[in-house]
Formats: structure tokens, sequence, C-alpha cells
């Protein structure tokens, strides 16, 4: 029985449980398909050239419907953070505390993802970031960032 199955009354899963996977959908798998091959993919629009995230079905720009799957640099910088110590599913047991962000891609586009490289001292806002991928299974690949490589006394 898969912890979406769980009902009522049953037990929770145990603190050496998997972590909950993603369920790609047609809409998402291009995004899943390129965090395999270690690319980030975004959706971006024919007609405008606008890029954005989450997915969406039209252009929140012009409306266009004429969109296409595009890797993007995988580089952005620091826009907040928050340092998770709350317990929400037994599998981050081993990761607590840990670090949520909100980054914003050279694209223009904000997403938010797991920061990993670092300790929370370490971070800034504006810091520069790039994106790394951790595999969880053959089908799941997760997208997530790292400080940015950078020359000697920069910050």
């Amino acid at each position: 029985m898969t912890e979406r199955q769980q009902t009522k009354g049953e037990s929770s899963p145990s603190p050496t449980s998997s972590k909950p996977l993603p369920i790609p959908d047609e809409a998402s798998r291009p995004f899943f398909a390129g965090a395999r091959e270690h690319q980030l993919m975004l959706q971006r629009c024919t007609a405008c050239g606008r890029w954005f995230w989450p997915v969406k079905s039209r252009c929140p720009e012009c409306w266009s419907p004429t969109l296409t799957w595009t890797p993007a640099s995988g580089q952005g910088t620091l826009y907040s953070f928050v340092l998770m110590h709350q317990l929400y599913h037994p599998a981050f047991a081993g990761e607590l505390p840990y670090i949520i962000a909100a980054i914003d891609l050279v694209e223009g586009v904000r997403i938010t993802s797991t920061i990993v490289g670092c300790q929370p001292d370490e971070l800034w806002i504006g810091m520069p970031l790039e994106v790394t991928f951790e595999q969880l299974n053959a089908e799941i690949t997760l997208p997530k960032f790292r400080p940015a490589a950078r020359p000697h006394g920069d910050h």
C-alpha cells in the first residue's frame, strides 16, 4: 500500500520510509524528462518569448497557446529562503533542518526549490546559485540549487 492509499487508523510510515515522490502528469512530463537528463526545463512562449513557471496552457503575457519546453540556464540568485525545522514526513528526518528557497532565474522566472551544498549561515539574499540534480529513482530526478562557483573574493 502506498502512502497515498493509507487510510485513517493505519500506522504512519516508519522513519526509514522513502520520500514521497511527485507524480508527473501530461503537463509536467517534459519537466521531469529534462531533469532526468540534468536539464532544467521551463516553458517558453513561441509568440512573445516569455519564460514561465509553473506549467500553464497559455502564455501569461500574450495568452498564446503556442508554448515550447526549453532548457533554462540553471543560473539564478537567491530571492528569499526559510530554514525548515518542522518534520512533515518521516523520510526527511535525517535532513532537518533544510533550506527552502525562492530563486530568481536569469530567464526572469522565480521558482521554489531546496538549497544544498552550504550551511544556512552562508546564505545571503542575491547570492548566485546554480542548479544541481538529485536522482530519487529511475524515473524521478529533482532540481535543487547550490551556491554558484564564483571568483575568489566575491562577497
